[in-house]
């Protein structure tokens, strides 16, 4: 069974005011009113289509977020300034003191840090669980349990999470399935399958040019009108509002989304071919051998192929800085954090982006000190690019 986007961005039919192609950027922080009876009832949430003032709702937030709920197939959606300003705006709309979560070991190291370290100070605790084993995370579930947080594919190890049975799962125990669909967007829909909030850091292949920081939340009319309430809306009495020139930017960029996630899949399985070729130890769902292979195949859509992240195993740190190094210096991509770019991009995650999960963990969850993570860029040759990657493993002996 695929389950796939339920509606595509194009369908969506959003003039500028004056005709323009492009939505008009609203660069407004209030907007004013021809009754005073109008600005009361919108301080209610009594009135529709008004805008009171930008860190609630302006036009052009309006226009992306709208697009975002075509594209995830959700009643409603939110855009904030951030993608770590989703994930917590989103769990803490949902949690109060006292409440627990079930998180997935294998996260983001912010994500990581947010559940494990800020959350204590409004005794919240999370426990982390190998989300593949569906019986631990059932196993993890208290009477004071309120969110299963996961990954669709979990960051840095790239574990598929099964969405449809975790739905089954948070249904069964009455709690909320939050699905961080960062790594797979137009590749996997979780609210099709029933997940209750999907987020995204938008700063990754939604924009797709590490221009600007960004996030979204996803999901019911209901939800997303609770994060905005004015008298207990956590997005807007915490304020994580996205500029409303960069959701102008972004919604244009949108655009493009579904052939740059192509391309970049494409690549990806192309180099994660060529690796296993040559012996290196390689990590990509689009590889047979990949644990999550035949979960991801069975909730994808095909289309979008198995996205464009990838990782090798150099063993030690020290061997995976000198290949990054080296890989720059070819001009193969850049050895930075995030993902998503239309440039490869590489780093070496247990000393960047999950450098908050201590050294332990890391090793629980089966993270090499020599894992370099690839995000694969949108090369026309790519095997151009594989060329120079060889180049610098034989230069080092790696292979």
């Amino acid at each position: 069974m695929k389950f796939e986007p339920a509606s595509n961005i194009q369908d969506l039919l959003q003039f500028g005011e004056h005709g323009d192609v492009n939505p008009s950027i609203t660069d407004s922080a209030t907007y004013t009113f021809m009754q005073a009876k109008t600005m009361s009832d919108t301080f209610e949430g009594n009135a529709e289509g008004c805008f009171l003032y930008s860190r609630h709702w302006n036009p052009s937030n309006k226009y992306l977020a709208d697009a975002l709920a075509a594209m995830e197939g959700t009643e409603a959606a939110w855009v904030t300034a951030s993608g770590m300003a989703a994930i917590t705006t989103a769990i803490l709309q949902i949690c109060n003191s006292g409440d627990h979560i079930v998180s997935s070991m294998t996260t983001y190291g912010g994500t990581f840090a947010f559940l494990k370290n800020y959350l204590k100070k409004f005794n919240i605790d999370a426990t982390f669980v190998d989300i593949t084993n569906l019986k631990a995370v059932e196993g993890a579930i208290k009477p004071n349990t309120k969110i299963i947080y996961t990954e669709t594919m979990t960051n840095p190890m790239l574990q598929i999470s099964d969405i449809p049975e975790l739905v089954k799962i948070a249904n069964k125990h009455n709690i909320k399935l939050v699905v961080d669909n960062t790594f797979t967007p137009m590749i996997v829909a979780p609210a099709n399958m029933g997940a209750h909030v999907v987020v995204y850091s938008m700063t990754k292949f939604i924009n797709g040019k590490n221009d600007c920081i960004a996030g979204a939340i996803c999901g019911t009319q209901e939800f997303i009108n609770s994060l905005c309430d004015v008298n207990a809306g956590t997005a807007m009495l915490l304020g994580p509002v996205l500029d409303p020139m960069r959701s102008s930017s972004i919604l244009k960029n949108m655009h493009t989304l579904h052939i740059r996630m192509k391309q970049h899949s494409k690549n990806a399985q192309y180099l994660a071919d060529k690796f296993k070729e040559i012996g290196l130890k390689v990590s990509y769902p689009g590889l047979k051998e990949h644990k999550g292979h035949e979960t991801l195949t069975k909730i994808m859509n095909p289309e979008f192929g198995f996205g464009g992240i990838l990782s090798i195993d150099l063993v030690t740190s020290e061997r995976a800085s000198q290949f990054m190094e080296m890989m720059e210096l070819e001009g193969v991509g850049y050895l930075a954090v995030s993902l998503g770019y239309f440039k490869t991009l590489f780093s070496n995650s247990g000393k960047s982006t999950s450098s908050e999960v201590p050294e332990e963990i890391q090793h629980e969850m089966g993270m090499s000190d020599g894992l370099v993570r690839y995000s694969v860029g949108l090369d026309n040759d790519i095997e151009r690019s594989y060329q120079k990657m060889l180049k610098c493993l034989k230069k080092l002996n790696i292979i």
